[in-house]
């Protein structure tokens, strides 16, 4: 605008000194503008701000709401901004409430049972396990001063015949006291009490899970006194469960409830006097009122020094810790625990990556609306009130961003809890969120409100409005580092560790697939037949277990077909062996605690497992011929020193039988894919007879087409024969499902990192190039080539990314090294890993500076001249 004199009374040329007028504030301003006849635009923009606003005034609940009102009109006019902003906190907050969701449900809640938080479970520290005999825990709850009562429970599969067909189901064995001393309630009927059990198979009641009830006998009450057939023999259905008791296991929730003194017919064999059978799973108890942990620890290790001293074969060695029940306390939760500890820090770095993007367009934000703050601040407004309405609109955003991340996760955790993996087995995930994660969705959605919020404090404080208004909207942006760079690079580097990780587990989870285990799961079929549940004796079970071999080895397109117990990587078993020169069987004397395998002949062939040495076992190796064994090269080397020495060598089993070695096959693996070398020998099935084997059939090609012939030819020899089949690969899914789970839970973070990164760089170009418009087309004036035009545009932003990236790659790789407890083969050095992260760091960039990089390169200096 100019003056009848030719001077420029622009807003951005004036010159005006308040103080000597006398005025200040919005006098001021008002007047210094329409003094230069500029009065129109700052009234008009003056008549947009809430009273309050254009003050320092606005203190109180009517500030507060003023507040409300001016950021959701302010979010409402920019949807692409508070769109991308509530999605990017959706994302991250959802991950967050999922994870700490599956932890808080696996880890730290309580067992739903009353007063949880007096109930410990007993454990072995030594090894950290809970298996423990039943003369044990009748000693352990009998002598100890510290519980008000001792219970224990082991899981079983039995064959549960409610009508016709035996159905396996899944289900616990049970003390007597359990119920009682659990402190729970019947939902129907009655449960059974220790006044029940006077001796084997003196209790043969029944009590229903609520699910299988609900789902198989559909809430019908007659159920109670109803006999029904478990492996052939009665049992009566005498009540049921209240809906929310799902067992003492976290991850499954039992069909049924016996008494483990009716083991004999539920398992096919009686423990309660074998104090060297480490049969019930864990013994657990409400410590008594005034007793502490360490006190009860002590209590039971006086127990177990006279355990030691009165059975020093079977108990000499033997101490106790107390831990709390979930999830196996350290036996299994420990390493949950690291697990989903180590998820929590991923998904933490995915909040602080969005923390990131969001101060980052905040910031810019914030710049972009300079003019407006300049003004609001020559209007009256003070800085306070200014700050105290940006960080409203930033809780706003954050809160909305956090219902929508928890209303997602919610969604998520609810399919998870539904989730059944495994077939048959009842797992039972309780990851529903309660209001404990209500909670910390709550506090994570403010805190990072006000954590991106503060981001542009710094320029508010030290914005100018006289200067603003001087410059316009041709301020430069520098060549010092920004805050927001400084954002930005630490949200790649994020983003690079999430990628490393997710890309090193998924390399893992595929060479684990190809991986040699000691055995070949291809072309291979399991059959289960468990002759106990089809109400066979322990001498029907060899020649029954012989004529079902023969007639599936008949079959055409059968190889081989062998028989194991237990299978390889499913319910493995151990036990001490010691020299042949020890004459003292004490555990303390033992050479190796090794894993031992009950398997008939053919049954390595069919297995795939080579035979490096020796012969392998005939139909001749019964219980009349030596005991002789096939054992592994680890085997060899821990007891006989070499695997040369190993053939013809003897070693004692725990009862002091000698055992001849009379083969020497490779290693492999036994109990997990993750497992350090370990010992192992394989036995004769006729010297040690097993009623629930697994059939192994090796065809010679794809064995799917065999499960209707194998099915029919068992049915064949015993039509109630109840039989299940899968390939071999889709039994292993149980062993591979940590690793498959931490792989999509790696890869569903990476990806969202990787978003997190491309809106990021996106943000960051995309200002570069709309601030720097007038230089670029500057130099497009002055021929820069498009080359050159590209590397003052989007220069930093590729520094930033390489910079950025490089830091990400090398903390992933330190990262990743937790991985390879989990996923088998998984390793940060693997070059495809190295390369894979370089070319999605890459072509993360391009994506992202793609859209900016058009619009530097299509920048016309006749068009930005015209504007100016």
């Amino acid at each position: 605008m100019l003056s009848a004199s030719g001077h420029d009374l622009s807003l951005a040329n004036i010159r005006y000194d308040p103080h000597h007028h006398g005025f200040n504030g919005g006098a001021f301003a008002v007047h210094g503008l329409q003094f230069y006849g500029d009065g129109r635009r700052i009234a008009l923009y003056a008549n947009t701000l809430p009273g309050p606003l254009l003050a320092g005034g606005g203190c109180g609940m009517s500030g507060l709401v003023q507040d409300l009102r001016y950021a959701l009109r302010q979010l409402r006019r920019s949807p692409p901004f508070t769109i991308s902003a509530v999605l990017t906190l959706a994302m991250a907050i959802g991950a967050n409430v999922a994870v700490f969701s599956v932890l808080n449900g696996l880890i730290l809640r309580p067992l739903n049972v009353p007063q949880p938080k007096s109930l410990y479970s007993l454990q072995h520290p030594t090894h950290k396990d809970y298996n423990d005999s039943y003369p044990n825990y009748l000693d352990l709850r009998d002598r100890n001063h510290s519980f008000d009562d001792l219970v224990t429970y082991s899981v079983t599969q039995v064959g549960l015949d409610t009508d016709k067909t035996p159905t396996p189901t899944w289900g616990l064995e049970t003390s007597g006291n359990y119920f009682d001393a659990l402190r729970i309630q019947p939902y129907l009927g009655r449960f059974f009490h220790s006044s029940d059990e006077t001796g084997p198979n003196s209790a043969p009641y029944m009590v229903l899970g609520y699910t299988y009830w609900h789902t198989h006998f559909h809430d019908d009450r007659a159920v109670l006194g109803r006999i029904v057939q478990v492996n052939k023999h009665p049992f009566t259905i005498i009540g049921v469960t209240p809906p929310r008791f799902r067992g003492t296991l976290v991850i499954l929730s039992p069909d049924f409830f016996v008494p483990i003194v009716d083991c004999e017919q539920v398992e096919g064999t009686n423990y309660l006097n074998d104090r060297a059978n480490l049969s019930v799973m864990q013994i657990m108890g409400h410590l008594k009122a005034g007793v502490t942990p360490p006190q009860a620890t002590a209590d039971l290790n006086s127990i177990a020094a006279y355990l030691g001293k009165t059975y020093p074969k079977e108990d000499g060695r033997m101490s106790f810790s107390l831990a709390r029940p979930n999830f196996f306390g350290d036996s299994f939760g420990g390493p949950i625990t690291a697990f989903m500890a180590g998820l929590m820090l991923l998904a933490g770095l995915i909040l602080l990556a969005a923390c990131a993007n969001l101060g980052s367009l905040f910031a810019a934000r914030a710049a972009d609306r300079a003019r407006e703050v300049a003004l609001r601040l020559a209007l009256g407004s003070s800085r306070r009130r200014i700050l105290r309405g940006l960080f409203t609109e930033a809780v706003i955003v954050s809160l909305i961003g956090g219902a929508v991340g928890l209303w997602a996760g919610s969604a998520l955790l609810h399919w998870l809890s539904q989730w059944q993996p495994f077939g048959n087995f009842p797992v039972h995930a309780p990851v529903n969120p309660d209001a404990t994660v209500y909670a910390v969705a709550l506090l994570l959605s403010i805190f990072t409100g006000f954590l991106f919020g503060a981001v542009p404090v710094t320029q508010v404080l030290r914005t100018n409005p006289y200067e603003v208004v001087k410059a316009g909207s041709r301020a430069g942006t520098g060549r010092r580092i920004t805050a927001r760079e400084v954002l930005l690079a630490v949200q790649i580097a994020l983003c690079a560790v999430l990628v490393t990780s997710s890309m090193v587990a998924l390399r893992g989870l595929s060479r684990s697939l190809h991986a040699h285990f000691g055995f070949d799961p291809q072309n291979t079929l399991l059959v289960s037949a468990d002759l106990h549940m089809a109400g066979y004796t322990s001498d029907q079970v060899p020649p029954m277990q012989k004529r079902m071999l023969d007639a599936i080895a008949g079959i055409p397109s059968v190889e081989f077909v062998g028989l194991s117990d237990p299978l390889l990587l499913n319910d493995t078993q151990s036990t001490d062996v010691f020299s042949d020169q020890t004459t003292d069987l004490r555990p303390a004397n033992a050479a190796a605690n090794v894993y031992i395998f009950h398997v008939s002949p053919d049954y390595l062939r069919a297995e795939g497992t080579t035979l490096l040495r020796g012969r392998d076992f005939t139909w001749h190796d019964d219980k009349n011929a030596p005991r002789v064994a096939v054992v592994n090269g680890e085997f060899a080397q821990k007891i006989f020193g070499s695997a040369e020495k190993a053939i013809g060598g003897y070693f004692k089993m725990a009862d002091g039988t000698r055992v001849q070695v009379v083969g020497l096959t490779e290693n492999g693996k036994y109990s997990s894919l993750t497992e350090d070398p370990n010992g192992a020998m394989f036995l004769p099935v006729l010297q040690s007879p097993a009623s629930n084997a697994f059939l192994v059939v090796r065809s010679k090609a794809d064995p799917r087409p065999l499960v209707a012939a194998i099915r029919n030819t068992l049915h064949h020899l015993d039509a109630a024969l109840p039989v299940d089949m899968e390939t071999r690969y889709d039994e292993m899914v149980t062993v591979l499902f940590p690793a498959q789970m931490a792989t999509i839970t790696l890869g569903v973070m990476g990806g969202i990192g990787a978003l997190l990164a491309i809106t990021g760089i996106f943000g960051m170009a995309a200002y570069s190039v709309s601030k720097r418009l007038r230089e670029l087309g500057i130099r497009v004036a002055l021929g820069a080539q498009r080359k050159e035009v590209l590397k003052a545009a989007l220069g930093r932003a590729f520094r930033l990314l390489a910079f950025g990236s490089a830091a990400g790659l090398l903390l992933g790789i330190l990262a990743s090294r937790v991985l390879a407890f989990i996923v088998y083969e998984a390793t940060p050095r693997d070059p495809l890993v190295l390369a894979g992260v370089v070319f999605a760091m890459t072509m993360l960039g391009l994506i992202a500076t793609w859209i900016p990089a058009r619009r530097a390169l299509s920048i016309d200096p006749m068009v930005l001249l015209r504007e100016e």
